[in-house]
């Protein structure tokens, strides 16, 4: 229990730092034409709050911890799937070789069967034929 109180704290702090580094405020971009026209920056709008390089870098190890945590979970989801989606694979390739056989088998043992059957061509020829 006292494990899972350590992670949340940790997993808070990660988050309040994350969100302390995107409210800060962008660096400030002078443009020399708009200078003129400007007023000076006010003493409160140029105090800004640093970050230290620890959270810095603890930021961007918390990112990484998340990542991988989520691509472990993928691998293992696809995992668990990998056996179902052989077996319907398997399943039919299965049912097209067994209706193969039974297109060749029917070929074979009644052939008279298919050939009465006019093709759609020769039914086509056939009709235009008489016109």
């Amino acid at each position: 229990m006292r494990e899972q109180d350590e992670q949340t704290r940790v997993l808070y702090e990660l988050c309040s730092i994350a969100i302390h580094i995107l409210r800060t405020a962008p660096l400030p971009v002078s443009f020399p034409s708009l200078s003129l026209l400007s007023s000076p920056p006010s003493s409160s709008s140029s105090r800004r709050t640093q970050i230290s390089p620890a959270a810095f870098g603890s930021i961007f190890i918390g990112i990484s911890v998340a990542l991988m945590l989520f691509g472990s979970v993928t691998f293992l989801i696809g995992l668990v799937l990998m056996p179902l989606v052989i077996t319907l694979v398997l399943l039919f390739y299965i049912v097209g070789i067994v209706s193969n056989l039974s297109e060749i088998g029917r070929a074979i043992l009644w052939p008279a069967l298919d050939s009465n059957k006019a093709t759609p061509a020769e039914d086509y020829y056939s009709k235009n034929k008489q016109l």
